[in-house]
This record gives C-alpha cells, structure tokens and sequence, in this order.
C-alpha cells in the first residue's frame, strides 16, 4: 500500500509561460506535443487542448527505449484513436525521430495544398512543441536540427523562453518551455511526474516516494525488484520494507548497522529514471 503525499509545484515562470503558448497559437499551423511513453496520461498537460484549440496534433511518445513495448503500442493506438498522429521516439540514440518530417507532411496535407493554389510552395510550415518538463523535449529538438539548438537538463524547467528553430526549407519549430498545471488534482499523476523527475526532487520526500515506486514496482514489473535488488519472490513487503531490504542487499548501512534507507531512495529513483530497471510503463491505457 502507498503511502499518502501531497505533491504541488507550479514554479512562476510557468504562469508566463502559458501565456506564451497562448499569445502564439495564432502562429502556428500545428501542435507537436511531448509525453514520456513511461507516463504517457500523466505526462500531458490536460490545459493544451484548451490553450491550442482547432490546431493539428502531432503526439510524439518519446523515451520508448524505456517503456514497455507491448504498453506503448495501447498507448499509440489509444491517442491516434483521439484524431492524432503519432510518433515513437527515443532523442538520446535518435531513433525514430527522423519520422516528423513525414508525420508533418502528412497532418498537413491539406495546408500545404493550399499553399501551392496560393503560388506558394515553399511556404514554411510551422509547429510549436509543447511538453511538460523533463520530458525529452529540448533533446528531440537537438536531434531534429541536428545541432545544439534547445537547451537541455536531465533537470526540470530549464526551457524559459520561446525560441523559432529552422529545419530546413520546410518546417520552424516552435520551442516553448514545459508547462505543469496549477494544480494537481489527482495525486498518482503527480507522483507519476515525481517518479520520471518532472517535479524537482528538492520539493519532495523522496524516502516516502522511492517507498512508493517500490509499491508501484511490485504490482507489476516484481521480477525486475528480484533482478536488481534481490527481493524475495512472494514477498509482502511494504514500500518503506522493501526500500530497508534492498539497501541491506547493497550494503548502504549507517550508524549502528541501521539501513541507509535516504541513500537507497535516491539509488531506485536514479536507476528508474535511468533505465536500469528496464522497460517500465507506470500507466495502463485500460484504466483512462
């Protein structure tokens, strides 16, 4: 059983933010948004359909390299089934991501007919991208330009300003920083976003949410708990339990042979956020 928390962050810079997005949907032919295939309902911000409306929708699933294969194929069907087009990416290695281009081409079929009636061609189409922080976003720009051209940190709410970037003769992109909502009314998102590193872990508790991940593990990926820190098949352990087992296993030990729980709750996050658990999808599609 988890224990209970109660996660809220919404930084300034947000606020202004929004409003960015707001002021440039008029600019814009189409939406290219960001999720983290770990956490593909959770990572969506529900404010942008209502910041961009009536704009084309590209969803691009990145991190697939780290989520469950069988999960993030329901999780692609699900949102092509909401009128998106949609994308499998992994930015670090780059996979995938060389697929926009088509996937432009494609939403924008009837934009870029248009343009030629017009005796315009070679108009450039442009796309804002919009994600939540830590999502990936800033590298699946990088891979697309093909140079450093976003910022980028394993950190949340690096991205402040909006900046256009060129790729090629065909498409702008438009980069605007990740934005959370005000407030998070269903706490499992907000944990959800606290496990992949969206909500800056100096805010948090980060032994009762490790306990958490724990728990979350358990229910459905316990072999991987077995592999990587020797957890007992069968086990009934709580969150916290586990967190003191596995530390023992590793050897984090302080003061009076206590277990080094702190320690170990950064370990398990680190190593989730890093894929050494390996593939880890934490939402179901059956449950939206």
């Amino acid at each position: 059983m988890s224990e209970a928390m109660n996660i809220q962050w919404y930084p300034g810079h947000m606020t202004k933010a929004r409003r960015m997005i707001l002021e440039n949907t008029k600019l814009i032919d189409a939406v290219c948004e960001v999720v983290d295939a770990r956490i593909p309902y959770s990572s969506r911000n529900p404010d942008l359909d209502e910041m961009t409306p009536d704009k084309p929708r590209i969803v691009v699933l990145n991190r697939v390299d780290q989520a469950d294969v069988s999960s993030t194929r329901k999780w692609a069907a699900f949102f092509r089934s909401s009128g998106a087009l949609v994308t499998l990416t992994d930015s670090k290695s780059g996979k995938g991501v060389g697929g926009l281009h088509s996937a432009v081409r494609t939403l924008l079929e009837q934009k870029i007919e248009k343009n030629r009636q017009k005796g315009q061609p070679g108009k450039k189409l442009r796309l804002m991208v919009v994600g939540i922080p830590n999502v990936g976003k800033s590298s699946f720009i990088n891979r697309l330009a093909g140079r450093k051209a976003a910022h980028t940190s394993d950190r949340p709410g690096v991205t402040r300003g909006k900046q256009w970037i060129s790729l090629g003769d065909e498409i702008e992109l438009l980069d605007t920083p990740g934005v959370l909502w005000p407030k998070f009314e269903d706490q499992t998102v907000a944990e959800n976003l606290a496990f992949t590193g969206a909500i800056r872990d100096a805010i948090l508790d980060i032994q009762t949410l490790a306990a958490n991940l724990m728990t979350r593990l358990c229910q459905n990926y316990f072999e991987r708990l077995t592999e990587r820190y020797k957890i007992p098949a069968g086990s009934d352990m709580s969150g916290f339990e586990l967190l003191e087992f596995a530390a023992r296993k590793r050897g984090f030990l302080i003061s009076g042979g206590e277990a080094d729980i702190e320690r170990m709750a950064i370990i398990l996050l680190d190593e989730f956020r890093g894929g050494k658990l390996g593939r880890i999808t934490l939402e179901n599609v059956q449950n939206i």
